[in-house]
């Protein structure tokens, strides 16, 4: 399904709610919002549904929207998911009852009734501005949290996945007139004390692989509770392995609950490895460039797992 056709289909449609998947960035959080703004402005009844493990980072874009206790939705739709395993909590209950899913993942489960995926956008914001647009006027309440989310999945625009789409995409919600100065500096260049102590760490403990193109960076338990630190100061440390020198295949590995760790892999433009192919051996998924699995058992059998997938996609492996 095209965005046109998507938004053909929301236009047909009210009492919607938009669902975000678990542990969600801004990509997911920016969809929902931007959407939910352009149905409302449409004179749609739309709703988020509230999802617990928000960062306090993100919570500014979905609190205007959050479902009041109890509603009962017509239509059901998710935006970033790609698979049943990302629904959170509350939004479990949903799992057999989507229809719309709006994805940017290649490894998408196409559990939803209609599925509008575009595997070569770098954000999930670009298809869901695309279909804002469809249904009418880009506001700068819509292109405020759209914004937000392409930007976040690119790395402000750094990421290998950035191509002239997302630039055009991003332009036209610049302007709109939306203070995305406000919204780089809070998710670029604002660093907490607690965050700066965690990168110090993962950095003072890096364990290379493959000749120093490869690194491990873990993140226990033990040094969360150590500084302190919450779910804002650790999000998307992932990022931190991919500015290397040298390093073409970054994987962080964060203990959730006891010896359950999150992976987040992250690989170069040049094809070594594929993020994505790796993961899916760990029942995960993502992109080529970007990908996660969760994974159970003590951190050095969870690293050999990892390095296992790795070696194995690995096109010049070492």
């Amino acid at each position: 399904m095209t965005p046109q056709e998507a938004a053909a289909l929301l236009q047909a449609r009210d009492h919607i709610l938009i669902l975000t998947h678990r542990r969600p960035d801004g990509d997911t959080i920016g969809c929902a919002a931007g959407l939910c703004a352009a149905l409302r402005q449409r004179g749609k009844e739309a709703y988020v549904l509230y999802n617990e493990e928000i960062t306090e980072s993100n919570r500014p874009y979905a609190a205007p929207y959050w479902a009041p206790e109890g509603y009962e939705p017509s239509f059901v739709v998710s935006v970033d998911i790609a698979a049943r395993q990302l629904f959170h909590g509350v939004s479990e209950a949903y799992i057999d009852r989507v229809d719309l899913a709006i994805d940017h993942h290649p490894s998408q489960e196409f559990f939803a009734q209609e599925t509008c995926l575009d595997a070569r956008r770098a954000a999930c914001g670009e298809i869901v501005y695309e279909i804002c647009a469809a249904l009418g006027e880009i506001t700068p309440e819509v292109a405020l949290p759209l914004y937000a989310a392409v930007a976040t999945d690119t790395g402000c625009f750094v990421y290998a996945n950035t191509d002239a789409n997302t630039h055009r995409t991003a332009a036209a919600l610049l302007d709109t007139g939306i203070d995305f100065f406000a919204v780089n500096k809070r998710h670029f260049r604002t660093k907490t004390r607690k965050r700066l102590q965690l990168e110090a760490d993962l950095i003072a403990n890096m364990e290379f692989f493959h000749d120093g193109r490869g690194v491990f960076m873990t993140v226990p338990r033990s040094l969360m509770a150590r500084i302190g630190a919450t779910e804002d100061d650790a999000e998307d440390l992932s990022a931190l392995a991919t500015i290397v020198e040298g390093v073409d295949c970054g994987a962080v590995l964060r203990e959730l609950r006891p010896n359950e760790w999150k992976l987040s892999l992250r690989t170069g433009a040049n094809g070594r490895v594929n993020a994505s192919r790796a993961c899916k051996l760990l029942d995960g998924g993502g992109h080529a460039m970007a990908a996660g699995a969760t994974l159970e058992g003590d951190l050095e059998s969870v690293k050999k797992r990892v390095l296992a997938v790795i070696n194995s996609v690995c096109e010049e492996p070492s």
